[in-house]
């Protein structure tokens, strides 16, 4: 099993190659699958970072970097239930598409900053990486069964009895 820095950093992975298939698609139909692929990763991805890692990082993270994570979470959340809701026949669905791009890379570029991300920092304070990997694994997997199953979930959106302080 991967460590948990490395199954979020696959997963950052993944969605950018997403948005880089997105942006080359020709075709209405093309271009709807990738999208609603990109929103059942970033779906599941902000689920197991807000459930899971989030929380571990408590008081080993600097507090204001984790309340950012939770509003970046919230705004491409935003997006992310606008295009599941849409189509592209939304006259604004590829410019969705691209903002949502545009949010996660300065989301990624903040938790995988070299020296100052939420990542090294984590890592620099001891959280247990391997155990917590073991658990965002696990987690990532029910919650993509669910959407193989269900759909497409709402995305739930942060509250500050989300954000422990």
């Amino acid at each position: 099993m991967p460590d948990a820095i490395t199954l979020l950093k696959d997963d950052h992975r993944k969605v950018e190659d997403l948005f880089a298939e997105f942006q080359k698609a020709e075709g209405d139909g093309q271009k709807q699958k990738l999208a609603e692929q990109i929103c059942a990763e970033l779906i599941v991805h902000t689920a197991i970072e807000e459930e899971i890692f989030y929380p571990a990082c408590e008081g080993k993270v600097d507090e204001d970097d984790v309340k950012e994570a939770y509003v970046e979470h919230d705004a491409a959340k935003v997006l992310i239930a606008q295009i599941a809701g849409g189509g592209p026949d939304d006259e604004f669905y590829e410019a969705k598409v691209k903002v949502l791009q545009e949010e996660i890379e300065h989301h990624v570029k903040e938790e995988e900053g070299r020296l100052n991300g939420i990542f090294a920092q984590a890592r620099r304070h001891g959280v247990d990486m391997d155990a917590l990997g073991d658990e965002l694994a696990e987690r990532k997997d029910e919650l993509m069964a669910g959407i193989e199953k269900n759909g497409l979930p709402k995305p739930k959106l942060a509250t500050m009895d989300d954000v422990k302080l």
